[in-house]
């Protein structure tokens, strides 16, 4: 009974054999033992076309921009220098201390929540046209083909036995790829050492270990990342790939395929109707997966993988031109527009992101307009708190911290006010230089009959020849 309902239970099972043992990976035709491998090489095949034009030149923006600003000069200083030895960010003119961190916390919660607007609104927007490793790995490419040859070619290449055209050809590729990494990372050191500093001490040896350490481990990474890792990094490297669906909704424009449109896929004549064949418009032609950096197939739906770059809308609107088809067959729309509807942007969501995205950056403003670039801390003698001079009048003793949070050297006027009859024994007018803090050792005398209470609150009040103006409050005791 046992063995006849176990029998019953059992679902059959068609065994298929396969025909063709081969598969297609990345464009190209490969044994099912090479499809298995730990990653597959993505031959990244190039493309023309309005996101590409668009694409490149974000690239250029955000590449100019990061190569140059450590030598643009305001005031005589660095325009982006991250001074961690002496606590100090200067950001075009403005110098930020460790007491102005509510600016720096504002500008993280800023690229926060930009990141979630544009996410939500336009898809992996920034991975496909700001994100440093993909701008940093189509240069990388862009190196290959210039040496290489284009994508076939670079393929043949790698399949022909070493020979001196190979030799010559890989070893320049693979010195361009070092030279442009070492400039890259001594860029990016120079925000922290010093432009002149990090590319002249480099070469004369007047560096130190860390700047040295720093320059050749960012020359690594650059070159592993973006000569070899490449799409590696975006797929299981990169936080972002794996939570940015949670900001996706319906109304979320990506690079799709529309498969109401395309299917069934096929080759066929120009001049032929697809649809008495039975097709749709999509050809088959796998362009879209030769252009894509990250080596997917759009038309296999919405992946994690794809970084929204554009790359194969812009081949597939060459090769719908060319069949005399209509454009858009891959393009940046939402889910619920492929189903038919009609996308609703002023949704929720976005807005809400939208609207703390604006409150930020008017709190940042406001904080930095209403940025006081002088600073007064006022320290009180804890040994003594107050005690009888030879003249006996009761004393306090002060240090007082004079913080020049501006860029140039400036005077400071120091007073009193709070109490009538104080006697002052220290400067009271000092220069301070850009960016240092100046202690002022400070006591104050008076009649202790003059003292009504025990504590007496007064105010130390601080002039720069600026006619900017801080006032710091503290206490006078009369002891007993």
């Amino acid at each position: 009974m046992m063995s006849e309902s176990n029998s019953e239970q059992k679902i059959p099972v068609k065994q298929i054999h396969s025909k063709d043992k081969k598969v297609k990976v990345s464009g190209r035709r490969s044994t099912k033992h090479e499809k298995h491998r730990p990653r597959h090489r993505i031959y990244v095949r190039a493309v023309e076309g309005v996101y590409q034009s668009l694409r490149n030149r974000m690239n250029w923006v955000m590449m100019v921009s990061f190569m140059l600003l450590p030598w643009i000069h305001i005031d005589g200083r660095q325009s982006v220098f991250l001074d961690f030895a002496n606590r100090q960010f200067h950001l075009f003119g403005l110098t930020i201390w460790p007491q102005d961190l509510m600016l720096l916390a504002f500008v993280f919660i800023i690229a926060a929540f930009s990141l979630f607007f544009f996410t939500t609104f336009l898809g992996r927007v920034w991975c496909g046209y700001w994100c440093p490793q993909t701008v940093w790995t189509f240069i990388f490419i862009w190196f290959e083909e210039k040496l290489e040859g284009p994508r076939n070619k670079r393929m043949r290449l790698d399949e022909l036995p070493w020979d001196f055209n190979k030799l010559w050809r890989k070893t320049a590729k693979h010195v361009c790829w070092v030279g442009f990494s070492l400039f890259t990372a001594l860029t990016f050191v120079a925000y922290f050492w010093g432009s002149h500093a990090s590319f002249v001490g480099f070469f004369t040896g007047d560096m130190t270990f860390w700047p040295y350490f720093w320059t050749f481990f960012f020359t690594l990474a650059t070159y592993g990342n973006a000569g070899w890792m490449r799409e590696t990094v975006c797929l299981h490297m990169c936080p972002y790939a794996r939570f940015q669906s949670v900001m996706f909704d319906q109304d979320t424009f990506t690079v799709s395929y529309d498969a109401a449109r395309g299917e069934a896929r096929g080759p066929r004549p120009r001049k032929k109707d697809p649809k008495e064949l039975g097709l749709g418009d999509c050809i088959d032609c796998v362009l879209c997966v030769q252009v894509c950096p990250t080596g997917i197939d759009i038309r296999n739906g919405l992946q994690y993988e794809c970084i929204n770059c554009g790359a194969c809308v812009d081949a597939c609107d060459q090769t719908m031109d060319r069949m005399g088809y209509e454009k858009g067959l891959i393009s940046y729309t939402t889910e619920r527009q492929l189903a038919g509807g009609k996308t609703n942007i002023m949704r929720p969501k976005l807005l809400g992101y939208g609207m703390v995205l604006v409150i930020m950056i008017t709190a940042l403003i406001a904080t930095a307009v209403g940025r006081d670039p002088l600073k007064l801390d006022v320290i009180r003698d804890r040994n003594m708190l107050s005690r009888l001079n030879e003249y006996g009048l009761m004393e306090n003793v002060y240090t007082l911290k004079v913080l020049n949070k501006s860029q140039q050297v400036r005077d400071y006027q120091l007073s009193v006010q709070g109490i009538e009859g104080l006697e002052w024994s220290g400067e009271q007018v000092v220069t301070v230089e850009p960016g240092e803090v100046f202690s002022v050792p400070v006591s104050l005398a008076i009649d202790p009959y003059l003292l009504e209470k025990p504590i007496t609150e007064l105010e130390f009040v601080l002039i720069d020849d600026a006619g900017n103006r801080v006032v710091q409050e503290s206490r006078f005791i009369k002891g007993r």
